[in-house]
């Protein structure tokens, strides 16, 4: 092995180390603005580039989901993972519409998931919600206690797409995707 060759290879793993490091304790804004930094570097390695998608998931960073999905098609696990990602991206993108444009979801199937997004575009397109001024409160009827907030907020030129969550009428958190 050249000396290249092996210091690409270290380089390499330190890098996916400080990423899973920094996942692991939480810091997934931190890891997933690491992970951009050095994505074109590491575009091969498919546990990189999921690890730093997922770091970004975690971070309400869904724009940056989309270069990943794109990327990972080289193993099974990889395809599942941007099959994973693109859906929430869209699910994000579709809600943003049917708010901005007040454009009902209703009958549309994707594939679901547990994280959040998912779970507020199925109760979206079930019609599961009441709307509430430049808002709509949704509630899980699975899970009634539980409450969600949609609504959409201007930063610029761009729209995001925001989400409190809600336990009785106590707000347990915040997202807001860009």
């Amino acid at each position: 092995m050249s000396l290249l060759a092996l210091v690409t290879t270290l380089l390499s793993a330190s890098s996916s180390g400080s990423l899973y490091t920094l996942y692991q304790n939480g810091q997934y804004l931190r890891a997933c603005n690491q992970g951009a930094k050095m994505l074109h570097r590491h575009e091969q390695d498919e546990r990189f580039v999921s690890l730093y998608a997922f770091s970004c998931l975690e971070a309400d960073r869904i724009d940056r989901l989309a270069l990943p999905a794109v990327i990972l098609n080289h193993s099974e696990e990889a395809r599942r993972n941007a099959t994973y990602f693109a859906a929430i991206l869209l699910q994000r993108n579709l809600l943003i519409n049917a708010l901005e444009n007040q454009t009902p979801l209703t009958g549309l199937k994707l594939p679901t998931s547990d994280h959040l997004l998912s779970r507020v575009f199925d109760l979206y397109s079930a019609n599961h919600y009441v709307k509430s001024g430049d808002s709509y409160v949704l509630t899980d009827p699975q899970t009634p206690r539980r409450s969600y907030k949609l609504f959409l907020r201007h930063s610029g030129q761009s729209l995001q797409l925001g989400i409190t969550e809600y336990y009785d009428t106590i707000l347990t958190k915040q997202h807001i995707y860009r």
